[in-house]
Parts: structure tokens; sequence; C-alpha cells
């Protein structure tokens, strides 16, 4: 089945106190987003790639794709207001069977076995969420009140949320709703099931300047195995 994947890298460096957005903070000397669409270009020979990104920087992204010499392989479009507008405006350019990856460009240390294990589940359930455990304590608030969760019951979801096309693009149809916090939501609401799958707890979502060194210990970890 054909594949596709729809990077989301519309984020702003604010909580990273960056002048730029993160997802073209450096990493090893290369952009953040670089890491991430190798990663996926390297997963299967014949997926494609829609980036979106905001208008102001499609040129940055167009070098990247330059870089990785893969630019027949990968479609730039513009984000929208929100994930989901952005990630609607992605979808926009897929119009076969497939199965679609939707994934956060700066979770840039996602794995091949990751993207593929989704993908495999996908085909046979219909979509794959990957999910890790909580390992914190959780108290649930509620107006002033507050109480212990059992954390044994709560996963932290990550991305690429990946879903067969037949599933997802109906979904996204829908009007907007402020409760659409990911694609998983988006699909329930139109009625779908979804489906977990083991994440990984190193796929972590760049989003403060500790990060970065996580990060960075991390590849340089995988480097030297």
């Amino acid at each position: 089945m054909q594949k596709y994947a729809v990077i989301v890298a519309g984020g702003s460096g604010q909580r990273m106190g960056a002048d730029m957005p993160k997802q073209f903070l450096q990493l090893q000397q290369k952009p953040l987003l670089w890491f991430t669409l190798h990663t996926f270009l390297h997963s299967f020979d014949d997926i494609q790639i829609i980036l979106v990104l905001p208008k102001a920087n499609m040129p940055e992204g167009e070098n990247i794709c330059k870089q990785l010499a893969a630019k027949n392989k990968i479609t730039i479009t513009e984000g929208g207001l929100t994930r989901f507008h952005s990630v609607q405006n992605g979808l926009q350019f897929i119009k076969e069977p497939s199965i679609i990856f939707v994934h956060d460009g700066v979770r840039c240390l996602v794995t091949k076995e990751l993207i593929q294990r989704c993908y495999e589940q996908a085909l046979l359930k219909g979509s794959a969420i990957p999910a890790v455990a909580a390992t914190d304590s959780i108290r649930m608030m509620e107006e002033e009140d507050h109480f212990t969760v059992n954390r044994r019951n709560i996963r932290i979801i990550q991305t690429p949320q990946t879903f067969q096309s037949r599933l997802l693009l109906p979904a996204f149809k829908q009007a907007y709703d402020e409760d659409f916090t990911d694609e998983a939501t988006v699909v329930e609401a139109s009625g779908e099931s979804v489906f977990l799958i083991e994440g990984d707890y190193n796929n972590i979502k760049i989003t403060r300047p500790v990060d970065l060194l996580i990060a960075e210990k991390i590849l340089t970890d995988r480097i030297s195995f």
C-alpha cells in the first residue's frame, strides 16, 4: 500500500527562548527537522512526505530538502491556524488508498523501527498510536480540588500517529473542534476506534532547551553503537 508521512513543523521557538522556530535549531550541526525527514525517507523506499511549514519558513524547508537530495519525495505546503488545520492542509495531497503517518517535526529521534511497527499495525487494525506508560505520579485537577490517578492506567501519547486513509481522510472533513488535541481524537470523533502501540521513551518532542541536550546525548549514543 502507498505510504505518506505528513510532517507537521509549524511550531515556534517561544518555550526554547530561541529567535527561530525550534524545528530549525541545530543538532549535531543539522536542523532538527533534517533528522526527522531523514528517518522517514530511509524507513521505506516508496514513502512520500508532505512537509507542513509556516509560509515564512518554506525557504528553509526547501533548503533542507536539497540537503537530503529528496526533492521528488517531499512536497511542502503551508500550515494553518491550528494543528488540525495544518494536518488538514497536508492531507489534501493524498488521493489514493494509503497508510498515512502524521508526525511532529520536532520529534527528531523517531526510529525506523517504530515507524515500521506503526505501519504493520495500521495495515492490520486500521491505526497505530504510539504510547508509553507514565513514570511520574499523576494528579487530576477539578476546579480547586485534586486527586491521585493510578499511573498504571495512564499512557503518554506520541507520534507518528498512523492510520489507513479510509479512516483519516474522512475524519478530517469534520468541522474543527477545540477538543481535537491530536489525530486520534479527530478519528474517534468521527465514530471510529483507534488502537495504541508501544512507543519509545527516546521519541521525545523537543520543547525546552534541556531537550536539545538530551537529544544530543541520544544521537551520540546511537552513532557510537
